[in-house]
């Protein structure tokens, strides 16, 4: 998994709440793509038109913003099932973080599982926020000082359980948190097995 420290892009402006996981990726495609192949699938119902061509008007769509790392949005982002895929879809785009007041909670979740930061802010702040995004402003996100920047404007803050904060700074998901404690876990079991040799007494 990438790891998460500061991540400096443009931001796209998606200014709408309750952006289910269906509208991320549509549920047609997890049948049939793999991982590596949902980025032409990004938001397909907002990106494309019904003949196929783009829909200029999407805001991934316009330049500078389909280079954009950060996206900007409403409340409950990542709503509806539970398809780890939209996720999936959001980091082969190249975004690499998300801005909302609150999310879906398996999305949220999945998020860290990804490599990709969901940041939760006041939906005042993200107001703020938005219309110098859109104008095409860098915005900066710091993991390790829990910040978002914004030209022009005081930094804000952003707080996340800090074992979700460490283990992405460190590209470390459930997995590979549970490797890391291999050693740990040895050490219990040779000290356990001294104390209480019963437990291990095979059948």
């Amino acid at each position: 998994m990438k790891a998460f420290d500061v991540c400096t892009g443009h931001a796209a402006v998606i200014d709408r709440d309750d952006v289910d996981t269906d509208l991320i990726v549509r549920i047609e495609r997890i049948s049939q793509l793999k991982r590596g192949e949902f980025q032409p699938w990004a938001f397909e119902t907002l990106r494309y038109r019904p003949d196929g061509t783009e829909n200029p008007d999407f805001v991934l769509n316009q330049p500078p913003f389909r280079e954009a790392r950060i996206v900007v949005t409403g409340k409950n982002f990542g709503c509806g099932s539970s398809r780890e895929m939209a996720v999936w879809a959001l980091d082969e785009f190249g975004i690499r973080c998300v801005i909302a007041s609150s999310y879906g909670d398996i999305f949220y979740n999945n998020c860290f599982q990804n490599g990709v930061l969901p940041v939760r802010l006041a939906p005042e702040e993200i107001a703020t926020i938005m219309p110098v995004a859109a104008r095409g402003e860098l915005l900066t996100v710091d993991l390790q000082a829990c910040q978002v920047r914004v030209p022009g404007l005081e930094p804000f803050a952003f707080n996340l359980p800090e074992s979700q904060r460490v283990a992405l700074l460190n590209g470390q998901d459930d997995v590979d948190q549970a490797v890391a404690r291999e050693a740990r876990v040895a050490e219990f079991q040779r000290a356990d097995r001294a104390r209480r040799p019963w437990v291990y007494a095979s059948a």
